[in-house]
């Protein structure tokens, strides 16, 4: 049966991959199975900018999908960025099959306030379906309230709900019927 793998990389807390794999599966239907943890990429840390490279993640990501996965996301507690941006809360390929999720900037304690378990499982649960999303082939939707709208920064990120749209369920539903089909 087709699945959507989550993948640990590096020290990432069962609640947190539990709620990850409790909203991707209502979201998208599938059946999703977590992969044995896997460190943290040493390779795709660049030391200028004391962060991780998200593109390079996905790259080592792609070589780790396996058998009736569908799609792939790659969870990890860093700070990942893109040449091009400051940092990125996750990065996906758009019709592809892997995604990546930076849990640093999700987390209160990041910008030096109190943990707030509530948000930041809210924050992790939406930014999965997101980029998930991208690889379902879901552009940026307008509607600001849809998890498929675009987040530069968390007061844009807060607004989200976790359940997509009308436009963006639509588009979806069609994809995701035609991965179930096809069992790839």
């Amino acid at each position: 049966m087709p699945s959507i793998a989550i993948v640990p990389m590096g020290a990432v807390e069962d609640d947190v991959l539990a709620a990850i794999e409790l909203g991707i599966g209502e979201t998208f239907g599938f059946e999703i199975r977590r992969l044995p943890p896997k460190g943290v990429p040493e390779f795709a840390f660049d030391e200028e900018r004391r962060q991780y490279s998200s593109e390079m993640i996905l790259r080592w990501l792609l070589k780790e999908v396996r058998g009736d996965t569908v799609k792939l996301l790659g969870v990890s507690p860093v700070d990942m960025f893109i040449p091009m941006l400051s940092f990125v809360f996750g990065q996906a390929q758009l019709h592809g099959k892997v995604a990546t999720l930076a849990l640093a900037r999700l987390r209160q304690e990041f910008y030096g306030l109190e943990p707030n378990p509530g948000v930041f499982l809210h924050r992790a649960v939406t930014e999965a379906i997101h980029e998930l999303g991208h690889t379902l082939g879901l552009t940026h939707c307008p509607e600001r309230s849809c998890p498929m709208s675009l987040a530069t920064n968390l007061q844009q990120l807060d607004r989200k709900t976790s359940g997509l749209c009308t436009s963006c369920s639509i588009l979806v539903r069609e994809t995701v019927r035609s991965l179930h089909g096809s069992g790839n």
